[in-house]
């Protein structure tokens, strides 16, 4: 059971691990050995809220692919038990940041004050650039 909030998990049976070999540089033990995981998730199948399921297909993220399936490669750590924890933690993460809702901008105008003083510091500064030049008599 994964526990992404404090009201919603993810029972076991949604989540597929798989053990592969994982890439990259670490003789002859990266050859024998499936350290790393390879998890996969099907966002429509699963018993997600539908307020998260839209926001994580409505997510441009490139470990979501076109049919709705979340998959995560964690190959970071030598063992598979820490790779396994590392997918699940990147899937929990995923989860959480479509939870979040952004605050919706109010634009504002610009005080009289502060245009004030933003027209007088540039006259102020044309002043001082045009003191800097050749002096004729």
């Amino acid at each position: 059971m994964l526990k992404v909030s404090t009201n919603i998990s993810i029972p076991d049976d949604e989540i597929e691990l798989l053990a592969i070999r994982a890439q990259g540089a670490g003789g002859q033990n990266v050859n024998k050995v499936s350290s790393a995981i390879h998890l996969r998730f099907d966002i429509n199948h699963s018993s997600l809220p539908d307020f998260y399921k839209q926001r994580l297909i409505a997510l441009r993220d490139r470990r979501i692919n076109k049919a709705g399936v979340i998959i995560i490669k964690a190959q970071k750590f030598r063992t598979q038990e820490k790779n396994r924890e590392d997918a699940l933690e990147r899937l929990q993460l995923l989860i959480k940041s479509v939870s979040f809702v952004a605050k919706v901008r109010k634009p504002t105008k610009a005080t009289k004050g502060s245009q004030k003083r933003r027209l007088d510091s540039k006259t102020k500064h044309s002043k001082t650039k045009s003191l800097r030049g050749k002096v004729f008599e």
